[in-house]
């Protein structure tokens, strides 16, 4: 009798053992799979972060500030979690083969985006750009695949939406398909500057490029010297490049450049520095900061000087760039009139 209970005893034993030892190790394999989980979550948060950013050290919004912050707080725990992460996969709780997603193999980053400014009626001019310089069909896409440099025209909408205009552009660009069409801006001289930062932020949102420019219709863009003036700023993420001037301000109506809000620019009416109209450029960090707070930038009579009075307050490098006149043509520059 005292054999079989003693029998029956460590049966129970082994049994309740082994109960143990399943708990913990599917406790285990959770605790690991949450881990990593957690891990891989923050990692490609943080990525995010600093490439929308500039590696965090652009401008933006206080909101995007603070969460910023928070991240980074986030972060300080993150080499505590891999140290548990590792172990985890040494006890053969968590696959050592990473898994595989369709963002394994990114795609060749964009050196800059050009927004072609054009207008109702300038058909003439968009297919002499095209001949010229920017392509079409297989040739656009040449340049985008080996140049990295993305060439769109930029139109806003008739005041009459749907109209003969409107349908002319949208048949216009079923053909081409190298058109931005902003449904918010009227095709007006006066929403000028309104249609620059909404090329801004929309190009930023669309493309994940190093840079994006503002060009008009009627310029001839070197490609190559674009691109290998551009690679000088690679390394600056706040960098605002153009032919840099400041100037009188008009302010009477009857003046060509006549600008209505001419008092506060002080009593000597003077722009302050600026990059001429023709064609600039600026970087990722500042396109967002544009897209982030498009609705408080304020817009002067000309898009150039609204696009200068938006970066006053910004840690931003200005760049004379005399390549960017466009006045005249020689083997450097990068841009001329046609």
């Amino acid at each position: 009798m005292g054999r079989k209970g003693s029998s029956s005893s460590s049966s129970s034993t082994r049994v309740s053992s082994l109960v143990i030892s399943m708990l913990a190790t599917f406790a285990s394999l959770y605790v690991a799979g949450r881990l990593w989980q957690e891990s891989q979550t923050r990692v490609h948060l943080i990525k995010e972060l600093d490439r929308v950013t500039g590696q965090g050290k652009s401008a933006i919004s206080v909101d995007d500030t603070l969460k910023i912050i928070a991240c980074r707080e986030q972060k300080k725990t993150l080499a505590a979690l891999e140290i548990q992460l590792s172990a985890a996969r040494q006890e053969g709780f968590v696959s050592k083969t990473p898994r595989h997603t369709a963002d394994t193999e990114t795609k060749k980053r964009p050196l800059v985006v050009i927004g072609i400014m054009t207008s109702f009626g300038n058909k003439k001019k968009r297919d002499a750009v095209r001949q010229a310089w920017m392509g079409t069909g297989a040739s656009l896409k040449k340049i985008e695949t080996e140049k990295g440099v993305i060439a769109r025209f930029v139109i806003g909408r008739s005041a009459n939406k749907g109209d003969s205009m409107d349908k002319s552009i949208d048949s216009e660009n079923s053909q081409s398909d190298d058109f931005v069409i902003l449904d918010d801006v009227v095709e007006a001289p006066e929403e000028a500057s309104k249609k620059v930062k909404l090329f801004f932020a929309y190009a930023a949102e669309r493309w994940d490029a190093q840079f994006y420019a503002k060009a008009i219709d009627n310029i001839y863009v070197n490609i190559d010297a674009l691109g290998s003036t551009l690679a000088a700023h690679l390394e600056n993420p706040r960098a605002y490049i153009g032919c840099m001037k400041s100037g009188e301000v008009f302010s009477e109506p009857n003046q060509k450049w006549y600008e209505p809000e001419w008092w506060k620019f002080g009593d000597k009416k003077a722009y302050f520095r600026h990059a001429y109209g023709e064609m600039y450029v600026i970087t990722h960090a500042l396109a967002s900061f544009v897209s982030i707070n498009r609705d408080i930038l304020h817009s002067y009579a000309h898009d150039d000087v609204s696009t200068g009075s938006w970066f006053m307050g910004l840690d931003v490098k200005h760049v004379d760039e005399g390549k960017l006149c466009c006045s005249a043509w020689s083997s450097e520059a990068i841009c001329a009139r046609v």
